[in-house]
């Protein structure tokens, strides 16, 4: 291996750390930044009260908030000032484990629940209307939190510090559920394809509803939801989709290649992939 290719090697893996620490920092602060907004304007403007569809988003950026704070001070603290907890505390190992499952999982959860109220609210049938209410969006919220809370709770079993990989899966089978379903299906595929689909719907019943008899000021509340959750859905597969396309050329395509400059591009590509998955969080 000669020494200019190592030095170039060294040079990309810089530009990637630095990268990560600079983006971790903007993606931060502007996230709570703008969560904080969000939470404050929907619940204090009283149009917005009572209203599923800002509850779903309300409820979200609470959740993006929390997970924002814990991975990306604990990525900024790792890369930046070389101290990382999960190597060095056990609990902490499994807690953001735990954390970073969870959190991601009741994210896009509700993403789902709020494009599919938004369908519901805007729908033609009176009895599909009814279906949207702000109980209702409460149930699911606290189901959603339940459900997958719980099922974050194998880390504590199979996420350990060892020598050879640090804070890592160490059993052969949940490694296999996290990357192959976890990562491809529950936080990607699924989620994209639930919430495209009744976002286009709820797009086609609000284009309907200037054709119905209902007060301005419901048909504008409507519209504005409406256009508030299809940018977030847009955003949403945006900054979600490459991970996926990542995730399946790291598993499927990826061909093992011992050169270290490909080595070093292949990881300054996913540290880019990766603020972009970080930064879908940041916006509500």
């Amino acid at each position: 291996m000669s020494s200019s290719s190592l030095s170039t090697a060294q040079v990309i893996l810089t530009v990637s750390q630095y990268y990560t620490i600079c983006i971790s920092f903007i993606i931060l602060f502007s996230g709570i930044f703008g969560h904080m907004t969000i939470i404050f304007v929907l619940t204090h403007l009283k149009i917005f009260r009572n209203n599923p569809s800002a509850f779903y988003l309300i409820a979200e950026s609470v959740v993006d908030l929390l997970q924002i704070i814990i991975i990306l001070t604990s990525r900024i603290a790792m890369n930046g000032f070389a101290n990382d907890l999960t190597q060095a505390s056990s609990l902490w190992c499994e807690l953001r484990a735990l954390f970073v499952q969870s959190l991601t999982l009741i994210s896009v959860n509700i993403v789902c629940f709020a494009a599919i109220d938004q369908y519901l609210s805007t729908s033609y049938y009176p009895f599909l209307r009814q279906k949207s209410t702000i109980k209702l969006a409460k149930i699911l919220t606290i189901i959603a939190i339940i459900i997958w809370i719980l099922h974050g709770t194998p880390v504590f079993f199979f996420f350990k510090i060892q020598s050879t990989y640090g804070c890592y899966v160490y059993n052969l089978n949940f490694l296999n559920y996290v990357t192959y379903f976890y990562y491809l299906i529950l936080t990607g595929i699924l989620p994209i394809i639930i919430s495209t689909f009744f976002s286009v719907l709820a797009y086609q019943n609000v284009r309907r509803i200037v054709r119905r008899h209902m007060p301005i000021r419901r048909r504008k509340l409507d519209q504005q939801l409406t256009a508030m959750i299809l940018v977030r859905i847009v955003f949403f597969v945006v900054m979600i989709l490459p991970y996926i396309l990542q995730r399946i050329f790291t598993l499927g395509i990826f061909i093992k290649n011992d050169n270290v400059i490909y080595q070093a591009i292949i990881q300054l590509i996913g540290a880019i992939i990766i603020s972009f998955f970080h930064l879908n969080y940041t916006v509500c």
